[in-house]
């Protein structure tokens, strides 16, 4: 699973995601936001979802649109103890 955060700036490259890291967050904060970066495949998002629910975590996810176009959008995971 390669996951990537959302762009900061629109000419900047993601930052990647270590699965490592975004559970020490989750267990550090209890429910956290992340926002991931459009070239992130849905799949991905879908097996990270799938790894927190097994561990018992409630997992949201959803599309955000930033603007008119139809490929300016990112993910949205909110992720609940």
């Amino acid at each position: 699973m390669d996951l990537k955060f959302a762009r900061t700036e629109i000419g900047a490259k993601p930052k990647k995601a270590e699965l490592d890291k975004i559970e020490q967050i989750v267990q550090k904060e209890g429910q956290v936001i992340f926002y991931f970066d459009k070239d992130n495949s849905h799949k991905d998002l879908l097996e990270l979802q799938d790894y927190f629910e097994a561990k018992g975590k409630s997992f949201y996810m959803s599309e955000v649109k930033y603007g008119l176009a139809d490929s300016e959008y990112m993910y949205q995971v909110h992720i609940v103890s």
